[in-house]
Formats: structure tokens, sequence, C-alpha cells
């Protein structure tokens, strides 16, 4: 007898269909194979179904179990098609039968017939939204996940043996409840607060329009003047997610298994700070099998390289198309994914080795040549892509030393709310298009949303000649000076908001 059950493949960040087809002959020497490019895990699936099977009270069939997964030039990949494989077993063998033609199954078995928490469920929700099937069956532990999508009927089973009485009508299995997501996303919370950094204005100002706009940012001071603590900062002062986004980010962490359990969704943006001994995979994506790296994990939200020369020049380089495009496509022979990656970098450097080159204080003891190296280790392409640019010199000891009831800071609350409304209005501007922030801009959009007085045009045209700024950055100057106007409610782009975003620009024959 021939049995069909509909499950899913992951591809990418989306999924589609894959038809399980079981057939049990009469005749022939027991076996159970398994075809249509299974991997390993999928292999594996044969003695966790068959120990399910049994361990719920059923008869595994002492048969030729033949399973095909469809289409056969799709590789299948993880142990998700074990719930579909045995509950096929089951209706072939004739032990049940259900009417299952438009329902969805996915999940991993454990030994004794429940089912455990299983990676990729909501590209498999949106699949059978997008297909209009009419119920999907997933891991109870799994059902937030699922539940935010509307338009199909979410059950969560908990084993094979719940589900086979469900069929016999002998228990009852409630949907879950539709997971409303505006109750969810919430303001991102930080390690630090603003209020605790002690001076460094500037850089604070410069964090706050990074946030503001989704602007990378580079930061260069000495050993100990706040760079990582306005870094991991940053999140307290973040705009807080649109659904658009959190559902984005949200794939990413379902299908790497990153997405913590009985969360729906990934409620505040994402931070990642990976270790300068990252390999170009770790960080960009890939594997026989591509996956998304740190850049992908950290879309919507900030990619923090403390000790960017640091991470070796190759896996820097590999930066280069990713912080244009927004997106990364890992090409591999099995196949060509793409990732999205629109996220904030946020680099950190020492301007030499010992760390004290420039300093005031503290002399450097770096020799010429070997601060040169140091510094030439991250390319002119790679700092041209960043648009900020600033200083981060040493605290003052004065400042240091003052009592903290003497200098009322702003706390990141207070940011935040003008960087939530610089963001909503950018939002407004780009509504009919698929633009999320100021630095997503391309150079038509430029035009089209920034037009320039006679006063801005002349004062750019000086600064392209005194400061040698590139074509790329000139246009990044301008989005600089839109999200300095987004922050202080202008409806246009003026001297004073050029005036500042050039501040932020070195000039091209600067290192780091």
């Amino acid at each position: 007898m021939l049995a069909k059950i509909t499950s899913g493949a992951k591809v990418g960040l989306n999924a589609t269909l894959v038809d399980v087809e079981v057939d049990v002959a009469e005749q022939g020497l027991p076996s159970l194979t398994i075809v249509g490019l299974p991997d390993k895990a999928v292999e594996e699936s044969k003695e966790r179904v068959r120990s399910a099977i049994k361990n719920s009270g059923a008869d595994f069939p002492l048969s030729r179990i033949t399973v095909n997964l469809a289409p056969a030039d799709l590789p299948k990949m993880g142990p998700a098609y074990d719930l579909p494989i045995a509950l096929g077993i089951l209706i072939a063998s004739g032990q049940i039968r259900p009417e299952i033609s438009d329902f969805l199954f996915f999940g991993e078995l454990s030994l004794d017939g429940s089912l455990r928490h299983t990676n990729g469920i909501l590209p498999m929700a949106y699949l059978a939204k997008e297909k209009r099937l009419k119920k999907v069956f997933i891991p109870k532990v799994n059902k937030e996940e699922a539940a935010v999508v509307g338009g199909i009927e979410v059950y969560p089973i908990e084993s094979l043996l719940e589900l086979v009485r469900f069929f016999a009508k002998t228990v009852i299995i409630e949907p879950a409840k539709k997971v409303n997501l505006n109750t969810l996303l919430v303001r991102s919370e930080a390690e630090f607060d603003f209020s605790e950094i002690i001076g460094q204005e500037q850089a604070k100002r410069a964090m706050e329009i990074a946030a503001a706009g989704g602007h990378n940012i580079f930061m260069k001071g000495t050993p100990g003047s706040g760079k990582t603590m306005l870094a991991r900062a940053l999140p307290g002062i973040l705009p807080t997610l649109t659904e658009d986004e959190a559902l984005e980010v949200t794939k990413i962490y379902s299908i790497t298994g990153n997405l913590p359990l009985g969360c729906a969704i990934v409620t505040t943006r994402p931070f990642r700070s990976p270790h300068h001994t990252t390999s170009r995979i770790g960080l960009i994506g890939g594997s026989s099998n591509p996956a998304p790296g740190e850049i992908s994990l950290a879309h919507r939200g900030v990619l923090f390289l403390d000790e960017f020369p640091e991470f070796p020049r190759h896996v820097l380089e590999s930066l280069r198309q990713p912080m244009e495009d927004g997106v990364v496509t890992i090409s591999r022979a099995k196949g060509s994914v793409t990732y999205p990656a629109q996220f904030i970098l946020v680099a950190a450097s020492n301007p030499c080795p010992c760390g004290y080159y420039g300093d005031p204080k503290k002399a450097c003891k770096c020799l010429p040549g070997v601060i040169s190296r140091y510094q030439k280790r991250v390319s002119g392409p790679i700092l041209d892509r960043i648009d900020l640019h600033i200083d981060v010199p040493s605290v003052e000891t004065q400042k240091l030393v003052e009592k903290d009831n003497k200098i009322k800071r702003e706390n990141s609350k207070v940011i935040q709310k003008r960087v939530q409304q610089a963001r909503e209005v950018q939002i407004r501007r780009f509504r009919e298009t698929k633009l999320k922030s100021n630095s997503e801009m391309t150079t038509k959009d430029v035009k089209k949303y920034c037009p320039l007085s006679d006063d801005c045009r002349t004062m750019l045209t000086s600064a392209v000649a005194t400061m040698n700024i590139t074509a790329r950055s000139y246009f990044k100057v301008i989005k600089i000076a839109r999200t300095i106007a987004d922050l202080g409610s202008s409806a246009k782009i003026s001297p004073i908001h050029l005036a500042e975003a050039l501040q932020y620009r070195p000039k091209d024959d600067d290192g780091i």
C-alpha cells in the first residue's frame, strides 16, 4: 500500500514542499530504504522511526518499506522528516486511515515516540500558508514559533501516539492561539547605559546617529577610553524591531537553532560580537551545506568587531560585498543560497599595537614601521564603506573623579526615544519601497529623497576638493546628513547638518 505525506525542506530562509511517499510491499525481505538525496541525519531516521513506532504501541511492519522524498533532486537535510515518515508507515501498513491531503507534518522523533524541538519551524509555517494548506502538525515545544503566522491552524503535538489517537478521534488537540507580534516587541536591553559612560560626548552623538540611520561606525582610541563600553551600550538606544524585521530575524534564528526554547519570535535587535580569531566561514557563512554566518545572525542588529585590525585580512575583505548590498550569496557545489545581512557594523581599533600612538599622556613604544603595518591591516575599501569615523580619546582625570550628582548625563531611554522618532520618519519616507533606514539608500534613492540647496551643494563641492572624498563617501555624507536632519525633526538638509556629517569622514589618505 502507498501513502503520501506532505512535509517541507529548508532552502535558505525559505522552504519548499516535499512529498514523503511510503510504500509497504507485500513481498520481499524486511527492509527500510530512504531515497531522494537524504543526508546522514535523514538516513538515521530509520532507527528513530522504528523505535518510535514500537514504543508508541503500534506495529512496525516486517515488510520491504521504501520511502521516497520528492523532488528527488533536492537535498534533504536534518531529522525533521521523522514524523512524516513514521506517519506514512502507519498509513501504508493500514494501521490508521486519516484524511491528510491538505496537512503538513514536520518534526523530529525521540526513541520513545515523543517529539523534540525542531529547527526551521517558522519557514514551514509560511510555506503552509503560501500553499494554502489548512493544518500544520509540529512539536508542541515549537508551537509559539509557528503561531505568529496567520491563516493556518497550528496543531502542537507531544508524541506520535497522541497524533494517532487524534486521527482515531479518541483525543482532542486544540489549535495553538495566534500570537500578536505587537505585544512581544520590546526595546533592546544593553549591558551598559549611556548615562554610565563618562565623557565621550562626540562618540555618544555618533552612536546616536548610527542607531537612527543604521550607519556603520569605526572607533579608534587608546586602551581604556571606552570603545567597548560604547559598543555594548548601543543596543539600548536602537529602535524597536518592526513586525517585518522581527520575522526576518526570527527566520534566521529558527533555521540555525538559535531561537530560545519556547519563544515565538526574536523580540529585540541582535547583538553579535565574534572573536577576532573567527574564520571567514564563521563570519560570512558557508560550509558544505551553506549556513548563515555572524553577519546574517546580526541582521537588523549590531555586529561588533573589537580589535578590528587583528582580524585576518581575508576575513575583513569578505565583508565588502555584504556591507554594500545588505545580502550575502554563498555558492557551493550543492547550490547557491542568499541570506540577508543588513547590520550596523561597529568596529573598534587601537591606533597602534601598544595602543598609545598619539596619546598626550603616555608615550608609544612602537617603531614607525610597526605602526604603518598595523594601520595597513585594514584596507582602504573597507574603511570607505564605513559611514562614521570617530576618535575616542582617553577620559580626562577631572571627569573621572567628579561626583555623579554634579553631572546629569542622558540615559539610554531618552536617547532611544529620539532614535525611535527619527526611524519612524524614515519608515514613513520609504513606505513605498523596501528600504528601512537611510543607510540602505542607493545613489538613485539619495537623489530622490535627499534634495540639496545651493548652499549645501557649494559646501559639498568644497569638501570634495579639500578632503579628497570618493564618490561613495560623497553619498554617505549626504545620507548621514539626512539622518542628522531626521534627529533634529528637519524636513530638509541644511548646511549645518552637512557640516556635522563631514566631521565623521576622514581623509582618504588617512590610516586607521
